[in-house]
């Protein structure tokens, strides 16, 4: 008897996502669950950085440097809407890492990651503008060198959104309550969260992506070895309003060996983050300390020409790394590299553990997953996402303005910030939930910031978008925009919508 799925992956983080997508892009038949949201973890929580990891050289992570490094332009291709080049200003502090260091960790940077499109590093000086604004007049003398930027959580729902598109079967709000041995593949009992139904489902590989809960989901996999140890790491960051109104972003050494950044976020605000503190608390409700709160004021005003304070914070979020637990003394020290643990094979039905990762280098994590697991899967093609377009991502990296001029012209009662955010989210995909509209009514009920009804339709039915929380915070950025008030009037709207379908459906 064949199992109901060739591979069921735990987790819908960007792990899970990626390794799902890649496998049903091969020819697998994939299920993912994922007890909350997509991207309602870890996931959503990071620096927003597609990035090499300038500071992992001091930790001689040489491999882990150049993986990253080099799928910088891989990932900016194929999501063009969502990820952007950043120009980085690492001013020198005469009191911590020395020029010549800085110099050499920059060169390395530069050449280790095959870099194409990129520019390269340039000494400046931070007297002159643009360089010199926002920063304390005592710095000189800088670096300005290349990364990119990501929005974390569209790029997991839209590598959940190709494998859907591509068969896989994906079930938010769905929890793993643990899986056995039998008749050559997997049991699994699933737990629909909302209705508390259980159901069985039978799998011939599973994959376990359940980051921070990783250690958790393999204590649930009957007869798994379970003695590999992770090193649970919080790392929180707050948003304050705009401090500088250039594009540059910084990057501020530390006294403690640490770096914090502060970014442009969403045109009017700034991003300073991150920590590193480990984490021994509730998974299930990660919160920034007031410790943290002031350690970043703190490290940001020593740099930053106008003092930020922690009344100044607008927003926080913070998430838990599960690092791979390497012995390391301090968290700043412990690998950023993933591990991926194989149990079973041959007579055994195989079970393959994720540790670590980042957000970086998911889609190589994915290409090692399935390459450990290609003795066990249908495999029908080699390797294919380095060089395949993510939903809405079908044009070239320097077409974002002409997307937005077209999009203009075919909708013309879009104003270019609207249209701007639409492409920025959507990419070619904003056209789908626009249809036939002439008029912004056309859209349906606006909840405030121009966010209407066609667009929250579309993410309930195309992104798995249940609550406000999902919508305004992982979907979009517009939490930071729409009142109490409004995002309690958004998830009224949801939840009738929501019982209507189920209605239609029943």
């Amino acid at each position: 008897m064949a199992a109901d799925y060739d591979l069921l992956v735990i987790g819908g983080g960007i792990n899970g996502t990626g390794i799902a997508r890649d496998a049903v892009g091969r020819g697998a038949s994939v299920m993912l669950v994922e007890m909350g949201d997509l991207a309602g973890a870890t996931s959503s929580a990071s620096t927003k950085l597609i990035h090499g990891g300038l500071r992992y050289l001091e930790y001689y992570e040489f491999n882990l440097v150049r993986k990253a490094l080099k799928e910088r332009e891989v990932l900016w291709r194929a999501a063009p809407h969502i990820a952007w080049p950043l120009r980085f200003i690492l001013p020198h502090h005469k009191e911590l890492r020395p020029a010549w260091l800085l110099r050499l960790g920059l060169f390395l940077y530069d050449h280790l990651g095959g870099r194409k499109l990129l520019p390269p590093t340039k000494t400046v000086r931070l007297d002159q503008a643009p360089f010199s604004q926002g920063l304390k007049h005592l710095f000189k003398r800088g670096f300005e060198y290349s990364d990119c930027w990501v929005d974390d959580a569209r790029l997991v729902v839209l590598n959940a959104r190709d494998a859907a598109d591509r068969g896989a079967k994906i079930l938010t709000r769905t929890k793993f309550i643990g899986a056995k041995r039998e008749n050559g593949m997997w049991s699994v009992v699933l737990k629909d969260v909302t209705s508390g139904d259980e159901r069985t489902v039978t799998a011939s590989v599973l994959v376990n992506a359940g980051g921070p809960w990783v250690a958790e989901m393999l204590h649930n996999i009957a007869g798994a070895d379970h003695s590999s140890r992770i090193r649970l790491v919080k790392g929180s960051h707050i948003i304050v309003p705009r401090q500088f109104d250039h594009d540059r972003c910084f990057i501020f050494q530390n006294g403690d060996g640490r770096i914090v950044f502060a970014i442009p976020y969403e045109n009017d605000f700034t991003l300073i983050g991150t920590t590193d503190v480990d984490y021994q608390d509730d998974l299930g409700d990660v919160r920034i300390s007031q410790d943290e709160v002031e350690y970043l004021c703190k490290a940001a005003s020593e740099y930053l020409e106008k003092a930020i304070n922690p009344e100044d914070v607008v927003h926080t979020y913070s998430g838990v790394r599960p690092l791979y637990d390497d012995g390391a003394k301090d968290a700043k020290a412990a690998t950023r590299d993933y591990v991926l643990e194989l149990d079973g094979g041959e007579n055994n039905p195989a079970a393959l553990s994720v540790f670590g990762g980042k957000i970086t280098t998911y889609r190589k994590l994915s290409e090692h997953v399935l390459e450990k697991l290609e003795p066990f899967l249908p495999f029908k093609r080699g390797v294919w996402t380095a060089y395949a377009p993510l939903p809405g991502g079908d044009f070239k990296v320097d077409e974002f303005d002409a997307q937005v001029a077209g999009l203009r012209k075919d909708f013309p009662f879009l104003d270019k910030l609207f249209a701007t955010r639409l492409i920025r989210l959507y990419g070619t995909d904003a056209r789908l939930f626009l249809g036939e509209a002439k008029s912004l009514e056309d859209l349906g009920r606006c909840f405030g910031y121009n966010l209407h009804e066609a667009e929250v339709k579309w993410l309930i039915n195309r992104e798995w978008a249940q609550t406000s929380d999902d919508l305004l915070w992982r979907r979009t950025k517009l939490g930071l925009r729409l009142s109490a008030e409004q995002a309690a009037e958004l998830d009224a709207y949801m939840s009738n919508y929501l019982a209507e379908q189920a209605g239609a459906a029943a």
